[in-house]
């Protein structure tokens, strides 16, 4: 494909380096010229500079030739205005980044898309999302639903204590027969590898694990987790992501939310009806003492700034809070947040490319997540009749190395991959897949011209 995206930062610059591993030809538009120059110096990218906004720009990038345009500044009417004027110009495709999709109404996302917009995306309220999900689920670190939650992909941190610790891959699954489940990915240390039958679990491993979602409790507890209840949360950040999650569980929970900025608070307490709001600096110890942080179950610091979500997370750890979730924009942090305490990291980035890159691939594609906690996807797919996985039973498939079939849902029934399953047309396929083996997994779930 010709893609065409528009940026004015790391989000842009994030999704060209994801898509360019699918092989697609991709031109970056932002106005900052010592970016690019960047840019061009590590990659093979085409640069433009300038507004994408701009006619006379959108006719350099060629969009009249691009299948899909997509906008992802922080200006929301830049991105409505580039994706208006690219589909007018000839692109086939658009996706236009917003601000939140919760003040958009269907009959608004009608009229942009009687403009030209194809998808509206909006990383924050996606991300808002995510944490409320955890809230549910809180002894997980991540979790990502497929197949409209049919099968779960969670991570799970082994504890110092967790049965599992000293024991194979495959003496576990002895041991729980019952259990229907498949460890996809262990992070260990710097390195992430597939496990085998023989993989011994240690402490600290991240263990990525496919499964039902009613197999999550148990399988938290092997890895040495505690049940936690949340009844209490202190939100930290009242922007858009901390918006929509006080909007969203204010009726269930009790949340207390911490913002700085005075005329911002005025306009939470305007809007949110059972949230306790708080004008103060989070980063002042004897203020969340004060609000008492010491009989929080969740602390959520959802500022603009990694660094006071980071500390303030640190602190919360200390004050024994149960559950800690930070907003890390920069990637290079996650995994330094992870190691210092902090249970889950929330990354915007991610989430927007998740999102995009799914709508950049054919129709076989049901979903895809870029994992936060290392470099990796998770991908979705729909064998095709005729295509090459579906005429042998798995054990016996060249599967390209790096990567692993997790799970199969076939007619609303869902199952955890083994080694004699034969894959059939129109089943929906789970896939782990480190850097750089997506096109090729793509390949074995299309429809072959000679068969």
């Amino acid at each position: 494909m010709d893609i065409i995206i528009a940026g004015d930062g790391e989000v842009g610059f994030y999704l060209a380096e994801a898509l360019s591993d699918s092989k697609h030809n991709i031109t970056i538009v932002d106005p900052h010229e010592e970016l690019l120059k960047m840019v061009e110096a590590h990659t093979d990218l085409m640069t433009i500079v300038g507004e994408s906004n701009s006619v006379a720009v959108l006719k350099q990038a060629n969009v009249e030739k691009a299948d899909l345009v997509i906008s992802v500044l922080h200006n929301e009417s830049i991105n409505i205005l580039t994706a208006i004027l690219a589909k007018k110009m000839g692109a086939k495709s658009t996706i236009a980044r917003v601000n939140t999709l919760q003040n958009v109404s269907q009959e608004s996302r009608q009229l942009y898309n009687e403009l030209g917009i194809d998808i509206l995306i909006s990383p924050e309220d996606i991300a808002g999302h995510e944490v409320i999900k955890l809230l549910k689920q809180p002894a997980a670190t991540e979790i990502y639903d497929l197949s409209d939650g049919q099968l779960s992909v969670f991570l799970i941190k082994i504890e110092a204590d967790a049965p599992v610790i000293g024991k194979t891959l495959s003496q576990i699954a002895t041991e729980h027969g019952h259990l229907d489940f498949r460890a996809v990915a262990v992070h260990r240390g710097q390195e992430t590898f597939l496990p085998t039958a023989q993989t011994i679990f240690r402490e600290n491993d991240m263990v990525y694990v496919i499964s039902k979602p009613e197999a999550m409790n148990e399988l938290m507890k092997m890895g040495g987790k505690k049940t936690i209840e949340i009844d209490n949360i202190m939100l930290i950040g009242g922007g858009r992501v901390g918006r929509v999650i006080a909007k969203e569980v204010e009726k269930d929970l009790n949340i207390k939310l911490m913002e700085m900025d005075t005329e911002r608070c005025h306009q939470l307490t305007d809007l949110l009806d059972d949230t306790l709001v708080i004008n103060g600096d989070a980063r002042d110890i004897n203020l969340l003492e004060d609000e008492g942080i010491k009989g929080v179950d969740a602390f959520i610091a959802v500022t603009n700034s990694a660094e006071t979500n980071i500390l303030t997370c640190l602190h919360a750890k200390k004050f024994g809070v149960k559950k800690t979730i930070a907003l890390v924009e920069n990637i290079d942090y996650i995994e330094i947040s992870q190691n210092i305490g902090i249970d889950t990291i929330i990354n915007k980035k991610l989430i927007a490319a998740s999102y995009i890159i799914k709508h950049s691939m054919g129709d076989e594609v049901s979903s895809f997540k870029c994992v936060s906690g290392i470099k990796s996807d998770i991908v979705e797919l729909v064998a095709q009749k005729g295509s090459p996985i579906t005429r042998k039973p798995i054990f016996e498939l060249k599967i390209p190395e790096g990567s692993l079939i997790g799970g199969i849902v076939r007619d609303g029934e869902s199952f955890i991959a083994i080694g004699s399953h034969q894959i059939q047309a129109g089943d929906k396929v789970v896939v782990f897949a480190l850097p750089g083996t997506m096109p090729k997994i793509e390949k074995m779930f299309l429809k072959s011209v000679f068969g």
